[in-house]
């Protein structure tokens, strides 16, 4: 279904500005994936390094064929089964491919949002590169009000309200032999391998050059300290948000979650924020792994691990 527009976002867009925008994970940055120095508007807008490279988003996916060099055959299974969707995929890119969107590599990484207001605007514009619509190393935004608290009246906000998976997009890398998960999301290993019928890859590993966002950086970092719960807490320290899985305790700054990771990862982000703005010096979270059955549990173990990390 696509959704009406107003004209002061396309235009914007068209004339190298850049707009904010909800995606069904995270709400974009977004800036013609062609316009070098509308890219550029991106990067200083953020505050981003240089050489994170950044994702084109497509509202088609015969619009890959004029970024990517070729399309194996994983890729188009997976495209099939998950897009729109929130899964990025990692192709070789075509010669002509900015190196701004690149970062300077010879890969270029590709997804389609399923949100109707993303889809609209990218129809009526161009592909659009689209980080998240926060300040570099901050919380990623999740509702319009994160995106108006970072960046106020500077930069055009679509309003789409709050996004329904909360946490980025699974990045897969499909340039080599074996098809290797780049970044943790809501599609997990166990989906895509059911799909392609065989084994994958997880680089676990911090790349100085990476294929993708959220390889290299400490990211979705809120001013409070981000913390496992251990034996030390004091579940009435005022000073202290606690994010529990199941927990029969009611205080303010208790969230019980009972064990729906989902709705942990839909709302991570929007504690980590509220933590900062209800003057929280911690945010305390019960630990949990992938014993539970959740295919999201790895992408919010990896943003939790880069919001500790210093």
């Amino acid at each position: 279904m696509i959704v009406n527009i107003d004209q002061k976002y396309i235009n914007a867009i068209k004339f190298g500005e850049v707009v904010a925008f909800p995606t069904e994970t995270v709400y974009g940055l977004g800036a013609d994936a062609w316009n070098p120095e509308a890219i550029a508007k991106v990067f200083k807008t953020k505050g981003r390094p240089s050489d994170n490279p950044l994702i084109v988003h497509v509202a088609d996916p015969s619009q890959i064929n004029d970024f990517a060099s070729s399309i194996p055959e994983a890729a188009q299974l997976l495209i099939e089964e998950f897009w729109p969707g929130p899964l990025t995929l990692v192709f070789n890119k075509r010669p002509e491919v900015l190196d701004a969107v690149t970062a300077g590599l010879n890969t270029v990484a590709i997804r389609m949002p399923s949100n109707e207001i993303a889809l609209s605007l990218i129809a009526n514009t161009n592909p659009l590169v689209a980080p998240s619509a926060n300040k570099s190393g901050t919380p990623s935004p999740t509702k319009y009000t994160h995106v108006k608290a970072d960046f106020d009246d500077s930069v055009l906000i679509i309003n789409g309200g709050s996004t329904q998976v909360g946490l980025e997009s699974t990045v897969l890398d499909v340039t080599g032999t074996e098809p290797m998960i780049l970044r943790p999301g809501v599609i997990g290993k166990e989906d895509i391998e059911r799909v392609l019928g065989q084994k994958i890859s997880v680089d676990d590993s911090n790349s100085e050059q990476p294929k993708s966002p959220g390889q290299k950086y400490s990211h979705y970092k809120p001013k409070a300290e981000i913390q496992w719960l251990n034996s030390d807490h004091d579940l009435e320290d005022s000073s202290s948000l606690f994010l529990l899985l199941n927990t029969e305790f009611e205080q303010s700054n208790i969230i019980n979650y009972d064990q729906d990771f989902d709705l942990l990862a839909r709302e991570l982000y929007d504690r980590f924020r509220q933590a900062d703005i209800d003057g929280y010096k911690q945010v305390v979270i019960e630990p949990f792994d992938d014993r539970y059955e959740s295919t999201i549990i790895p992408a919010l173990l990896n943003r939790i691990e880069k919001a500790t990390s210093l």
